[in-house]
């Protein structure tokens, strides 16, 4: 039997333990060690401690430095890197204009196969070790996203994109043939390693009644499933939707008349949403990925996320690039507090930071795996330098009370301070299963 690998990693450890108040600066939820090690064993945490392990170990010192889980991004497009940052459109012209015609692209096996490594080693330099992922609606599109995902042990959750209406002809699918493709990218990729499959209806908009109640179909007899769409995120959608379907009492009520609606249904957006949807949300356990930088840059609308705490629905946070400017969870995070600045509300730097990670476990059901520091976890994590540039480390050093004697000297002063002004030159490197996949330099 060969030995066992033992790695211990030395750092200032944060994660959570329960759920945190929009709010509340002070919080019992967050867990901070610092100069502690993170003890790995064959890829999983097993403990942390503040003593150095003994000599079995393979020890990292990494003082003065934050170790996080690494950050889980719960709706993003791989093809849409070719397209961040594209000038003026609002969603509709977006997908027309630029989307679209990506992603048609991606029929190319090469090109998929090119698209999908690209896109996950820049989710990898920029802390995140998981997401829930759009390909595109060509089979080979799914294919090489999880091969790829597999070469590099990452927890991906994706599955054909469904369209068969209102698309190019590059892109359109039909009911039978969108079954057929699904059941075999199921069979050959649900629970293989670290991959899941979901049904991923585009939105509504874009798929006839007969495939979302196919996409129903398929959800009720594998009930392992996940399913991701989008929602409510523009009032121009909004209308096109209730004009499609006038059956349904709102947007969202089109996916739950055909059984999409569960705990593990991911619906990107949700701005336009009132509160019977966000109790329908609550009841069938399905969450909205908030997707900040997106909504901001494409002009949608600002997301309520008091009012789904108010009724009790999961908020995850989520770049979606392309419509989002960047890959980095942290300036996601930075623009979500902004958006919540504008709605009256004040977003701590624990509630963000929880919905991208033991959060975003939790909405997915996968808190046992990944997300906090927990023992049995996956050693998914990041670490991060507090701060880089001379404005950055005068701050800390502010946060830390040794410069000035101000007010705001706290932990919370000195982690969000980070978490708005880092980005990618702060991450020192990333792990996925314990093993170093992305390191500075």
């Amino acid at each position: 039997m060969s030995a066992r690998k033992r790695l211990a990693l030395q750092g200032d450890l944060l994660d959570f333990t329960g759920v945190p108040l929009l709010g509340e600066e002070a919080c019992a939820a967050v867990r901070f060690r610092p100069d502690h090690w993170l003890l790995i064993e064959d890829g999983r945490i097993v403990g942390a401690q503040p003593e150095a392990p003994d000599d079995s170990w393979q020890r990292e010192l990494h003082t003065g430095r934050l170790i996080l889980p690494g950050f889980i991004d719960t709706h993003v497009h791989c093809p849409q890197l070719d397209v961040i940052a594209s000038y003026g459109a609002t969603l509709l012209d977006w997908l027309k204009t630029y989307t679209f015609p990506a992603e048609q692209r991606f029929v190319d096996p090469q090109v998929a196969r090119a698209g999908a490594e690209l896109f996950l080693d820049a989710l990898l330099a920029n802390g995140t070790t998981a997401a829930v992922v759009f390909p595109t609606v060509h089979p080979v599109s799914v294919d090489a996203l999880f091969e790829a995902a597999s070469a590099r042990q990452m927890r991906i959750i994706s599955g054909k994109v469904l369209m068969d209406r209102h698309a190019p002809a590059g892109l359109s699918d039909d009911v039978e043939g969108a079954r057929r493709d699904c059941e075999t990218l199921i069979q050959r990729w649900h629970g293989q390693g670290r991959n899941s499959y979901a049904l991923t209806v585009r939105f509504a908009i874009t798929s006839t009644p007969e495939q979302l109640a196919m996409a129903g179909e398929l959800m009720r007899a594998d009930p392992s499933l996940y399913m991701q769409t989008h929602v409510a995120e523009n009032t121009e959608e909004v209308r096109w939707v209730a004009e499609l379907f006038p059956e349904a009492r709102s947007y969202l009520d089109v996916y739950h008349q055909v059984g999409l609606l569960t705990p593990r249904a991911v619906l990107a957006h949700g701005i336009w949403l009132d509160d019977a949807d966000r109790a329908l949300l609550r009841d069938t356990g399905a969450h909205i990925a908030f997707c900040p930088s997106s909504n901001l840059f494409l002009g949608s609308g600002l997301f309520d996320w008091q009012a789904a705490v108010d009724i009790g629905h999961g908020v995850s946070m989520a770049s979606d690039v392309g419509g989002g400017t960047s890959l980095s969870m942290l300036r996601t995070l930075a623009e979500g507090y902004k958006v919540q600045a504008l709605r009256g509300t004040r977003l701590t730097a624990w509630a963000a930071l929880h919905a991208a990670t033991r959060g975003a476990a939790l909405a997915l059901g996968l808190e046992e795996e990944i997300g906090s520091f927990e023992p049995g976890c996956m050693a998914d994590l990041a670490i991060w330098d507090w701060a880089v540039g001379p404005v950055a480390v005068h701050r800390d050093a502010v946060a830390r009370g040794e410069v000035v004697p101000l007010p705001a000297q706290s932990l919370h002063a000195r982690v969000f301070a980070w978490m708005t002004q880092a980005d990618d030159r702060n991450l020192v490197a990333a792990y996925v299963a314990g093993q170093p996949c992305w390191q500075r330099g």
